[in-house]
């Protein structure tokens, strides 16, 4: 039972090209400002360094700062 009735096709294999880094690093870059960006909004915009006056962004990633670790109360 642990043989196959149908014999195993040999598939070609296929080279594999490397991603030049020059062709990476714009898209890293861009993420990692990204990444910072909404990491600074979900966890320091209140208080001293806001940029946004009131407390709507508060509001609008409250649950996602509880789920990371924040305190806000």
């Amino acid at each position: 039972m642990a043989q196959s009735a149908a014999p195993a096709a040999a598939s070609p294999a296929l080279p594999i090209t490397p991603l030049p880094l020059k062709a990476i690093l714009p898209w890293a870059v861009f993420f990692g400002i990204l990444a910072l960006v909404l990491l600074y909004f979900v966890g320091a915009e209140q208080g001293a360094t806001s940029l946004v006056a009131g407390s709507d962004v508060h509001e609008w990633v409250h649950d996602g700062r509880h789920l990371l670790g924040f305190p806000c109360h």
